[in-house]
């Protein structure tokens, strides 16, 4: 029996040998996945979480295949459904995002889109290039805006400098604009050289002197810049109408202290309103003033409740004269995003974009002032369809703050106002931000924009127009609480 102890034993060495083994190339690929993740920038949640990251991917891809028995379905998550997010994922890595098998969409939810085909769809050689939109061409620098979407205000501060400088180079490939956000406008705005929107909100930052108030020579050094093109005036936001911005004080370094003329880690907290706007005219003679000091183009940027706020303001404009209206609205949805803000107002102060962009394009045309304001909307519009529905409705340019997030690699995390976002997006902790590289993500950026123009005119020219600002309300339908659908240009007559 000696030699089937002998046998044991040989074998007992052999599995520990090939145990041993095993658990030491184990560890071996653990350490080479660790410092191949480590010291890649393509991807920020493998950079900032090297091999535990590499799950994500992998229980995203399984779910595929799994999430009909365990998971959400592709639809269901809020506030932007899976779905929704890897249209935006696939079009910024410049990967095919054509679908098998047939839509997931349930087409009977009540608020569904449905575009209406032509009988004879407009042919690609017929189809023509998007025409520009001119923003005061009274003024002494009009400003022609040509892409069908920008990027919305979103500030230095409640987003990472990596972010912002990959959204400004990104911005500059693309051949649209940029808006800074009410935090001013920060050295990172400018390094992609793209367009930029020079936002004021009403705690002034980047316009203001030491005491808070309005500064004309701080205003001034910032809105001649060569590449601020345009200044909108906020008013108000979707997420908080009512509510000044919030930036917590963790996420208020020196930097972001000294752009926006503040204490070092005290919460920025703006003012509810402009102090000085305590009228239709007050806002009127400020929008003047800022025209004459900058000679540039000038907008507000607001959100509605109902449209009384249209027709007052078109009364002022009309008893002052044409020429004092700003260039521009831009129009929030209630359904607006940021980086902080009470429950109540996200969930229930102002209205959607469905219900407030025609009240606005209506109440111009009403008034006689639809040519010479501009409409610019934005409130959660990241996908083709949602840009198409706003041309439709009326509007002239669209904004998009969220997708342009998705696009640099935000995954919808929750975590916008703690600073510690995983992906480096809105934290300014260095750690998290090593992840983010301006230059790989500024290509991502191009290519949300690349995708997003190509597949809103290809549904134009299935509706049987030439270009997306051709469209009209008779190109839509929405489904009602019936299932059936209707028409939008007979929910909303134009005019």
């Amino acid at each position: 029996m000696d030699w089937l102890a002998d046998f044991t034993v040989r074998g007992l060495n052999i599995i520990s040998s090939l145990f041993v083994l095993a658990v030491g190339t184990g560890v071996l690929v653990v350490i080479i996945m660790f410092f191949l993740d480590k010291f890649q920038s393509k991807d920020s949640i493998r950079h900032n979480f090297p091999v535990f990251g590499r799950f994500r991917y992998l229980f995203s891809h399984l779910g595929e295949f799994f999430r009909q028995y365990f998971f959400a379905l592709d639809r269901e998550e809020m506030p932007f459904n899976r779905s929704e997010r890897d249209w935006v994922y696939k079009s910024a890595k410049g990967i095919s995002n054509t679908a098998p098998f047939g839509s997931t969409l349930n087409l009977r939810i009540a608020g569904t889109l449905m575009f209406v085909p032509a009988g004879f769809a407009m042919l690609d050689r017929d189809a023509e290039e998007c025409p520009p939109v001119i923003f005061g061409p009274d003024t002494d620098n009009p400003y022609e805006g040509k892409s069908i979407v920008n990027i919305s205000g979103m500030s230095f501060g409640s987003l990472s400098a990596p972010a912002i400088e990959a959204l400004s180079h990104g911005a500059a490939k693309a051949g649209c604009w940029m808006n800074t956000g009410e935090g001013g406008l920060s050295p990172y705005h400018l390094k992609g050289g793209c367009d930029i929107i020079f936002q004021i909100g009403t705690a002034k930052y980047g316009a203001r002197d030491h005491d808070g108030n309005f500064s004309e020579e701080k205003f001034r050094e910032n809105a001649l810049r060569p590449q601020v093109k345009m200044i909108e005036l906020k008013l108000s936001q979707g997420a908080k109408p009512g509510k000044g911005g919030i930036l917590p004080a963790e996420k208020v370094t020196e930097e972001i202290a000294a752009i926006r003329g503040i204490p070092v880690g005290k919460a920025s907290i703006s003012p509810n309103r402009h102090p000085e706007i305590d009228s239709y005219d007050d806002l009127l003679d400020f929008i003047g003033r800022l025209r004459k000091l900058s000679g540039k183009p000038v907008g507000v940027k607001t959100v509605l409740g109902d449209d009384s706020w249209v027709g007052e303001l078109c009364e002022a404009i009309t008893r002052r004269g044409a020429a004092d209206a700003p260039d521009f609205i831009t129009l929030d949805g209630g359904d607006g995003g940021t980086g902080a803000a009470p429950q109540p107002l996200l969930d229930n102060v102002g209205l959607p974009l469905r219900e407030s962009l025609p009240m606005l394009v209506d109440g111009l045309i009403r008034n006689g002032l639809r040519e010479r304001i501009k409409v610019i909307c934005a409130g959660k519009l990241i996908t083709p369809a949602e840009v198409a529905w706003a041309y439709c409705a009326g509007a002239d340019a669209v904004n998009t703050a969220r997708g342009f997030m998705f696009s640099i690699g935000c995954i919808q995390a929750m975590r916008c106002h703690t600073n510690t976002c995983p992906t480096g997006v809105t934290t300014h902790k260095k750690h998290l931000q090593d992840g983010l590289n301006p230059a790989s993500k500024s290509v991502r950026v191009a290519n949300y924009v690349d995708r997003m123009n190509k597949d809103v005119s290809t549904i134009a020219h299935s509706c049987g127009v030439s270009h997306p600002r051709a469209l009209q309300r008779r190109h839509v339908r929405i489904v009602q609480g019936n299932g059936r659908s209707v028409c939008y240009s007979e929910l909303y007559p134009t005019g």
